[in-house]
Order: C-alpha cells, then sequence, then structure tokens
C-alpha cells in the first residue's frame, strides 16, 4: 500500500479509463478517494493527456509534486487502437452525434485501403474536429458546435509515426455498405484520431467515422500496466 506521504511527494497512477467517464471526472474521483483515504484536505492531482468519453485506455494521473511533470508526460507519444467505420460521417467524428450523411464504399478494395495508410505517415496537416475542448475566443470550439454557430478552425501539423489497418470487416453493415476497419496509430501530442478517421474517408472518396478508441501508450507507460479506478479505489483500503 503507498503512504500518504508518498501521495503528497508525488506518485504516478496509471488508469484504466472506462468508457463515458470524462478524464476530469477520473481525476475528480481518485482525489476524492484519496483525500478521504487518509484524511489530507487537499492535495494535487492531474492527469497527462485528455482522454474522450467515448474512449478507453490509459489514463497517466499524477499526484502531489509529481504534476509538475505532467506537461513533460503529455508532450511523449502515444499509441491507440480503435475502429473506423467507412460510409457514413458523423458532425463529431465519433459516436457523440449521429450520423449526418452516408457514402458509397463499392469502389474499395482492401488494397486501396491499405495504399491510402501511406499517405498519412509523417508529417501532415490535421484540422481538430469542432465537437472538442480546444479553445478559440475563450470559448471551447464544442460550445460553438452544440449552439451551431460555425467557427474558422485552422490546421495544425501533427505526426504520425505508425499506422496500420489490422483488420478488414465487410460483413457488419448489413445493406449499409459500411466497412470497418480495426487500426492501431503511434502519433505526437495533438493528433485528433477522430480527425483522422475523417480525413482518411475523404482520402478514400468516400466518408468515415470513428466508432471505437482506446490509447495503448503514452511514452514508456502502457494500458497493460493500468488498474481501474476500482481496482485503485480498493487498494487505498488495503
Amino acid at each position: 500500500m503507498i503512504s500518504k506521504e508518498a501521495y503528497l511527494s508525488g506518485q504516478v497512477l496509471l488508469i484504466d479509463k472506462p468508457l463515458n467517464w470524462t478524464s476530469f471526472q477520473v481525476v475528480n474521483k481518485l482525489r476524492w478517494e484519496i483525500r478521504q483515504a487518509f484524511n489530507i484536505k487537499k492535495i494535487k492531482v492531474g492527469h497527462a493527456g485528455t482522454l474522450d468519453p467515448l474512449a478507453t485506455g490509459l489514463l497517466v494521473i499524477c499526484t502531489g509534486k509529481m504534476t509538475k511533470q505532467i506537461d513533460t508526460f503529455q508532450g511523449q507519444i502515444k499509441e491507440y487502437t480503435g475502429t473506423f467505420v467507412l460510409g457514413s460521417t458523423t458532425p463529431s467524428f465519433d459516436l457523440e452525434t449521429e450520423i449526418n450523411e452516408t457514402f458509397p464504399t463499392e469502389h474499395i478494395s482492401n488494397e486501396l485501403i491499405q495504399e491510402t495508410t501511406k499517405q498519412f505517415i509523417g508529417e501532415i496537416q490535421q484540422y481538430p474536429p469542432v465537437f472538442s475542448a480546444l479553445k478559440k475566443d475563450g470559448k471551447r470550439l464544442y460550445e460553438y458546435a452544440r449552439a451551431g454557430e460555425s467557427v474558422d478552425i485552422k490546421a495544425r501539423t501533427v505526426n504520425i509515426e505508425e499506422f496500420e489497418i489490422t483488420k478488414i470487416d465487410t460483413s457488419t453493415g448489413g445493406n449499409t455498405g459500411a466497412i470497418h476497419l480495426d487500426f492501431r496509430v503511434v502519433c505526437s501530442k495533438g493528433t485528433y484520431i477522430r480527425s483522422l478517421a475523417n480525413d482518411f474517408g475523404k482520402a478514400l472518396q468516400s466518408g468515415a467515422h470513428l466508432s471505437s478508441l482506446r490509447r495503448t501508450r503514452i511514452g514508456a507507460f502502457q494500458v497493460a500496466n493500468a488498474v481501474s479506478i476500482e481496482s485503485f479505489i480498493a487498494s487505498l483500503k488495503d
């Protein structure tokens, strides 16, 4: 069991974030549990890189003096796995919003899919999703989006070190023509996998959205070494 003093002096906790939790909710929950377990009035707790509510996987949580390392951890490369759905798009580029447009997929071959991944390896220009927490003129982009207001978003340079399609499934779409692609991506800070899904669909002369996402690595930290929120809370009571 980690001591009260250790949490105050600084710990790095690896949490496997569950579906439908915000990163902020995880931080708040862990902070509250640590305070209750050790009768601490105040302790710094923060995360090193936001995960969307619909994403799962590795969340690096820092306590005490280790919160000073958050910027360092955030800047490290990240690895994700997940699924793109070809043949339809959503305004948020994922399942937060409903499908707004469908596209043909009959022209898309396995070879074309694999060849198209090469366009996205290295430094690329990427537009963040309008449904994101980035700020413009003091407001979150998703606030503009939910209000139906258009906003000018500038492209940013990100780096995709690795991008591979690990499975192509044409059997899950029924009569819709949907193609489900499992993928693995290793990328720089600031990369939006939702935007990658959207751009990948466009590159295939179709459309795509992100249907699932899991972060598996941040730098040397692996999700295989992470614990659930429930397991962490139980460890505080051992």
